[in-house]
């Protein structure tokens, strides 16, 4: 995620980054030039009367407006998406924290905390590579036998899940957590499970195909026929018009497209990363030696 002074505006105008549309879509605006340009060339070199195309303007007026409320509904959209995963990876800060406090409260044996702590922290690390193309376990802190059952595992935040919840019942039973105190901690254990599957749900489900395609579709055609309305206007800068047209309207769905699955490494996914090392670093603070 790139960070930013939103105060500095003008240098955000005049700067160009990977993430900017226009470094992408280039090749785009180039192609939807050269053939505006000669659909306006057509317009004008071959057809005689073009009365009839005059009113045409009304009805680009009102093809323009539906246009407009379907973007909007595409990048509120995105941008939900895109809110509640930074508003679950921020639960997921807090109830690391919470837990690792119960946990310094209940447990008071040094090789438990070492244990909890090294889990809890290798947590982020896998749900953050889960949600991307896989763990790797060279982020976890793993010993040789957890390393070896970790790997037949496809959901490997499950297994560390499961190996806390392991650790827990074992301290129940041998009697040094009492029955109150594994419900306590087990009121935070319960929110990862919750805040992992929303996050899955959110990457799994992307905006329906047909709609994608009909909004590109829609585009396209929009675009391209511009010049059949502005040629009595503009003559060939029509082309122009068409290109500054088109560079909005898809600017807004590919960034629409880019944060509706935020999990990702393009620079306006969320920080993960960043995430992850400030839940370790918390953990290891409370649960310090």
């Amino acid at each position: 995620m790139i960070k930013y002074n939103p105060k500095s505006w003008f240098k955000h105008i005049i700067s160009l980054n990977q993430s900017d549309t226009l470094s992408k879509l280039w090749k785009e605006l180039i192609a939807i030039g050269l053939l505006t340009l000669g659909i306006a060339h057509l317009e004008v070199k071959y057809i005689e009367n073009t009365e009839p195309f005059d009113s045409l303007m009304q009805v680009y007026s009102l093809v323009g407006f539906a246009l407009s409320l379907l973007l909007v509904f595409r990048t509120n959209t995105a941008y939900d998406r895109w809110w509640e995963g930074r508003k679950k990876w921020g639960e997921l800060v807090n109830n690391t924290r919470n837990l690792s406090l119960k946990i310094n409260t209940v447990c008071a044996n040094k090789e438990d905390r070492k244990y909890f702590k090294r889990m809890i922290s290798n947590y982020p690390f896998a749900m953050k590579e889960h949600l991307r193309s896989g763990v790797d376990l060279n982020q976890l802190d793993l010993t040789e036998e957890e390393r070896n059952e970790i790997s037949s595992y496809d959901h490997k935040p499950n297994y560390i899940l499961k190996r806390i919840y392991e650790r827990l019942e074992g301290l129940k039973k041998a009697g040094a957590l009492s029955e109150e105190g594994y419900i306590v901690v087990d009121t935070n254990m319960k929110t990862f499970s919750d805040i992992i599957g929303a996050c899955e749900r959110i990457k799994n489900t992307p905006i329906p195909y047909s709609y994608s395609i009909f909004f590109k579709k829609f585009i396209f055609i929009y675009v391209t026929t511009l010049p059949l309305a502005f040629v009595n206007s503009f003559g060939y800068y029509s082309s122009l018009v068409s290109i500054f047209v088109f560079y909005i309207l898809v600017s807004m769905e590919i960034l629409a497209e880019e944060i509706e699955d935020p999990f990702g490494r393009d620079d306006n996914d969320l920080p993960t990363d960043g995430l992850s090392q400030k839940i370790k670093d918390n953990v290891h603070e409370i649960l310090a030696d």
